[in-house]
């Protein structure tokens, strides 16, 4: 699998975690399918989402740069880390309008 592909299944996926905290809280919870990293990130920031993802047997995916991964998600800043949610467990949609 490469990483453009895995790169693609993130951008297109409905629900994500985006940020070392929130991906490392989505994994814990069992909310997470397959976690991306940054290799530019700093190692004590992404720490805890590498172990929890080898905690859960989840997969983990390491992306060349914070710029690419916060461009995969849709932002406009960098992302440390980032996580594919399932859909129905990602917690309650935002309020609409």
């Amino acid at each position: 699998m490469s990483v453009e592909a895995a790169l693609a299944r993130l951008r297109a996926a409905p629900v994500r975690a985006v940020g070392a905290n929130q991906t490392a809280k989505a994994i814990t919870r069992g909310q997470a399918v397959e976690a991306f990293v940054a290799a530019d990130a700093d190692r004590q920031v992404v720490g805890p989402v590498v172990t929890a993802a080898a905690d859960r047997g989840i997969g983990l995916i390491e992306v060349d740069s914070m710029t690419a991964l916060g461009r995969a998600c849709g932002i406009a800043v960098g992302a440390a880390a980032a996580a594919v949610l399932i859909e129905d467990q990602a917690g309650p949609a935002p309020p609409t309008g």
